[in-house]
């Protein structure tokens, strides 16, 4: 019986025929496997070659590209690998790199190049016993290679300012394990225990801007540096700056969103953040009083850093200043720059303060120790230059003064005091000559007081330090000439008739 006879004809025939089809596909396979193999070889040359003239460009990302394509091409060819992992390494991208390496040096052992170039990638690494091995590999095949040599050296020469830096942090010398971590950090610039025992050290003396600059890095030199991110995020914090506070300690939630350290510090970054955009945003749109509130509940939420307290005070400062609570202002300012001295916006602030108190003297003051803070500010200068205006035009004749009324005054409070002064020096209440005198020189200051107050563009120009009734403002500068609001000459004789116009 033929093969497949048993399981019916159909079955055989079939059977015949992919045994037939078998036999061609494979002749046809011998006739073209060379074609198929010269023409990868070929895509794979145009990949390094296309590579090497992007290298030579500079254009690293795009080089890269060409040489992942050849490296799929053909996994075998250890140079690849090696060239790929230059490209890594040119870009800063070492831990992409060291795969590279050792993938050329399992596929090649006797590769020197590839062995001294991961050496001295581990040694920046601050791997110190990976990378002896591969240096002593280097010297055990060419005993006089000069850059192996060295390099063993320098290893040498890390590994005890490691040890004698570590002994001095023991000692609390941090000065001096600073002084000696510099030479490990250069020998040594990826090695994250090095730059995270200067930032101790530099945290131990205060200074928390080194602290983050040599922590900052070793967020990215290990692998889950959830430790990392939240000391920067508490660092930012204490510095005031709690948008970057936030920005870190998001990182740390990143990497684990049950972080429990991380999460309790999240929220605490996120609530006083909130308070102190929304005051923000009450301040730019003049809600003076919901502000204040907003920066007093962020006292509240963060009363142990001083930056907060002292930041929410000089804000407080500034509106108490703006809505024109003058006694406040001084009082709240005064404290705000006891706390921070050199905050020129608070003295900038006080000064406005006084200014609405009259206190043009200690307005003046302020404003000139802001200009010695801050010489540019253009808007201390104008102040200053306002400020000592004002206090030259109230040794002559001062309105608010005359009137009683604080400068904040709004027209009602103006024409009310008016018109209480004027029926109290009204001439005709007195008798002697001397009296009526006083009392017309009195009325005179009292109805000019009245006319500029209640006029916006005169009123304007007084708390300028300009008085548009003074004679010496108006010559040369077309001005009106001095006028009464009522038909009264105080310079005339005989009697007086008084029409006042109190409207």
């Amino acid at each position: 019986m033929e093969p497949g006879r048993g399981a019916g004809p159909g079955l055989w025939r079939c059977g015949r025929r992919l045994l037939w089809a078998a036999s061609l596909l494979c002749v046809l396979l011998d006739l073209q496997l060379p074609g198929l193999l010269a023409s990868g070889q070929a895509e794979i040359e145009n990949h390094l070659e296309m590579g090497r003239k992007l290298l030579a460009a500079g254009q690293l990302a795009e080089a890269l590209s060409h040489y992942h394509s050849a490296v799929e091409g053909d996994p075998k060819n250890y140079l690849t690998y090696y060239k790929r992992a230059t490209i890594y390494l040119a870009m800063g991208k070492f831990r992409s790199a060291l795969p590279d390496l050792s993938k050329a040096i399992e596929l090649k052992p006797d590769f020197l190049a590839a062995r001294l170039q991961r050496g001295n990638v581990l040694l920046k690494q601050g791997n110190t016993e990976q990378a002896k091995q591969d240096f002593e590999a280097v010297l055990q095949s060419d005993p006089g290679h000069k850059e192996a040599q060295t390099q063993l050296a320098r290893l040498t020469e890390l590994e005890v300012s490691m040890q004698e830096a570590r002994a001095a942090y023991q000692r609390t010398d941090y000065a001096g394990a600073i002084g000696i971590l510099e030479r490990a950090v250069e020998i040594s610039p990826w090695n994250p225990a090095a730059k995270e025992l200067r930032a101790e050290c530099h945290l131990l003396l205060g200074d928390y801007g080194q602290a983050i600059l040599d922590l900052k890095p070793t967020t990215k030199l290990r692998a889950d540096n959830r430790a990392a991110f939240l000391k920067l995020s508490q660092l930012y914090y204490g510095l005031g700056e709690h948008p970057e506070a936030l920005a870190q300690v998001r990182e740390c939630l990143k990497l684990d969103q049950d972080d429990k350290a991380c999460f309790a510090h999240y929220k605490q970054v996120k609530k006083l953040s909130k308070q102190l955009e929304s005051a923000e945003e009450h301040v730019r749109a003049q809600r003076y009083e919901e502000a204040i509130d907003k920066y007093k509940a962020a006292m509240k939420t963060e009363p142990q850093v001083e930056v907060y307290v002292v930041k929410a005070k000089a804000r407080i400062c500034h509106c108490l200043s703006k809505s024109k609570r003058p006694q406040e202002a001084v009082e709240v300012c005064t404290e705000a720059h006891q706390r921070d001295p050199g905050n020129v916006f608070v003295l900038r602030d006080r000064a406005e303060a006084y200014v609405l108190n009259g206190d043009f003297q200690r307005a003046v003051e302020d404003y000139q120790a802001a200009k010695e803070l801050d010489g540019e500010n253009e808007e201390v200068k104008e102040g200053l230059e306002r400020a000592q205006k004002l206090l030259k035009q109230s040794r002559k004749r001062d309105y608010y003064k005359i009137l009683g009324i604080r400068r904040n005054a709004n027209k009602q409070e103006i024409i009310k005091a008016y018109r209480k002064l004027a029926q109290q020096w009204h001439p005709d209440n007195f008798q002697s000559p001397d009296e009526k005198k006083e009392a017309e020189r009195k009325f005179i200051d009292i109805a000019a007081a009245k006319e500029v107050l209640t006029d916006p563009d005169m009123r304007q120009k007084f708390d300028s330090g300009e008085d548009p009734l003074d004679p010496e403002n108006q010559q040369g500068a077309g001005g009106h000439p001095q006028h009464w609001p009522f038909e009264f000459n105080p310079f005339g004789s005989g009697n007086f008739h008084f029409k006042f116009h109190f409207n």
